[in-house]
């Protein structure tokens, strides 16, 4: 299965993958442990460093360095992008809850780390192949109501600064809209898709497409809408700030 979507991302930039597929793959990478996984979107902390004021977002985050299929977690350091790659709220240091011990610990979080850190070596030049991962774990869940929609990428239609990037739907719940859009460099459209099922993926070559998601909304005005999901962002750690940046 790597070698099928590694092909996906050679000529297309992306490649998407349903829950079914993703669950095919981790069956032997923690599977079991799913459950204990999604649980922990249940704890999250609100984003403070919302730029346009709002408190839709909440959010953990952690980094880890994965070598072949080693996964160490870093000491809790502040998630930071330049303005050049988000023009809302980059340029400052931003440091939010480190994700729990139980999501590091997590057979299926170790499983899905180090199966796309092997996806990306194979995407990547042998030359620089022999260099740990440095991978950022961010936990988002997306909240709106009658009165407030909540923005997935508030920053637009954009690149990470990283080599690669895999977002994997957790839950939707009472969701209206949500479409994952990918463009090319030069802003022609690629594709667009929904992830609607837990697992649903997406994984990235962040340097040859931007992406992003539309807003959503309650499909019921009587609860709030949330989406829930992991984005997992690697580049090569011999990289500096300025050169992944």
């Amino acid at each position: 299965m790597l070698d099928a979507i590694a092909q996906d991302i050679a000529r297309d930039g992306f490649a998407v993958r349903t829950g079914k597929e993703m669950r095919a793959i981790m069956r032997t990478r923690g599977l079991e442990a799913w459950p204990d996984f999604a649980s922990t979107w249940d704890d999250l902390g609100i984003d403070k460093y919302m730029a346009d004021g709002g408190r839709y977002r909440r959010r953990r985050f952690g980094t880890f360095k994965v070598t072949g299929s080693v996964v160490v977690r870093k000491n809790h350091q502040p998630h930071y992008q330049s303005r050049d790659y988000n023009i809302l709220n980059g340029g400052i240091e931003r440091w939010f809850m480190p994700v729990k011990e139980a999501v590091t610990d997590n057979a299926f979080a170790q499983g899905l780390v180090s199966y796309c850190a092997a996806l990306f070596d194979m995407t990547s030049s042998m030359k620089s192949s022999v260099s740990p991962w440095h991978v950022e774990m961010h936990q988002f869940r997306i909240e709106a109501t009658p009165d407030e929609t909540g923005a997935p990428t508030p920053e637009g239609v954009h690149r990470d600064g990283v080599d690669w990037v895999c977002v994997m739907l957790i839950r939707r719940s009472n969701v209206a809209s949500g479409v994952t859009q990918i463009f090319d460099r030069s802003g022609r459209p690629l594709g667009e898709f929904t992830l609607i099922d837990p697992l649903d993926a997406v994984l990235i070559d962040d340097h040859r497409v931007l992406h992003g998601v539309t807003p959503i909304a309650p499909l019921s005005s009587e609860r709030k809408a949330c989406r829930d999901v992991l984005v997992l962002t690697y580049r090569r750690e011999h990289e500096t700030a300025s050169e992944s940046r």
